[in-house]
C-alpha cells in the first residue's frame, strides 16, 4: 500500500474523460471508462506530446497522440497505431472511495 499514492477524485474524471496526474515524479494519464480506471505513461514513446491532449476512444480503449496520431491501448500500453513502436508504461490503480490511487508500474 505504501507505493500507491492519491493522484485525484474519481468525480475529477469524467466518463469517457481523461486526466494528467503526477506519480513519483512521472506524468501519467488516468483513462475512465465507467467504473474502470485506466492508469498509462503520459508521454507518448515516439516523440514528446503529453497523450491526455489527444483524443481518448473509451469504446476501442485507445487514446491518440495529438502529434502524430500514433494510438495505445489504455489498459495494456500497447501500440496500436504507428509511427510509435514502443509500448506505454500502464500503472497499478486502486479506488478507495472517491479516491483514486495510482501504484507502481504494471510488468508488460
Amino acid at each position: 500500500m505504501a507505493d500507491f499514492e492519491t493522484v485525484a477524485r474519481v468525480d475529477e474524471i469524467p466518463d469517457g474523460g481523461m486526466k494528467q496526474v503526477v506519480y513519483k515524479g512521472e506524468l501519467v494519464g488516468l483513462y475512465r471508462v465507467g467504473d474502470d480506471i485506466y492508469a498509462l505513461g503520459d508521454l507518448c514513446t515516439h516523440e514528446e506530446a503529453y497523450l491526455t491532449e489527444g483524443d481518448f476512444d473509451p469504446d476501442d480503449l485507445e487514446v491518440e497522440c495529438p502529434l502524430h496520431g500514433s494510438r495505445f491501448n489504455v489498459v495494456d500500453g500497447s501500440v496500436r497505431i504507428l509511427p510509435a513502436t514502443k509500448p506505454e508504461p500502464t500503472y497499478s490503480v486502486k479506488v478507495e472511495g472517491d479516491l483514486v490511487l495510482v501504484g507502481p508500474r504494471r510488468q508488460p
